[in-house]
């Protein structure tokens, strides 16, 4: 399984969101994300090779019957990404929850509850 759009993002990505009654696509440059995230399962001997096969070698690892990530991926929108991440979970294991922040290189954190947008907010710090 070939990893996620998302994830392989390298230059700009058009998206399909227009503002008022033009038609130009909004074009946002990829960037890089730091993601820390939560996820558990009612299968975490499912979900284990996929996230083997979708993030890289040492990025998570089993901490209470749950699996701790931590990343950086490049990427254009937090919510492509987690959206794409979760459903590959989810087509090995429906009954997986996962807990996510997304930091972006410009200080903004979005965090999700499996698709749902929690919050979105700027890094104390951040210019």
């Amino acid at each position: 399984m070939a990893a996620p759009p998302a994830f392989q993002s390298e230059g700009c990505r058009s998206h399909e969101s227009f503002s008022g009654s033009t038609d130009i696509p909004v074009v946002m440059a990829a960037g890089r994300f730091k993601l820390a995230a939560r996820i558990s399962s009612d299968a975490p001997e499912v979900v284990k090779p996929v996230l083997e096969q979708l993030l890289p070698k040492g990025s998570f690892r089993t901490e209470g019957g749950e699996f701790v990530v931590s990343v950086e991926l490049k990427g254009s929108d937090p919510r492509e990404m987690n959206r794409n991440l979760l459903s590959a979970i989810r087509r090995a294991e429906k009954r997986t929850r996962m807990r996510s922040e997304w930091t972006s290189e410009d200080g903004f954190t979005y965090r999700f509850f499996d698709y749902v947008l929690k919050k979105r907010s700027k890094t104390k710090g951040a210019e």
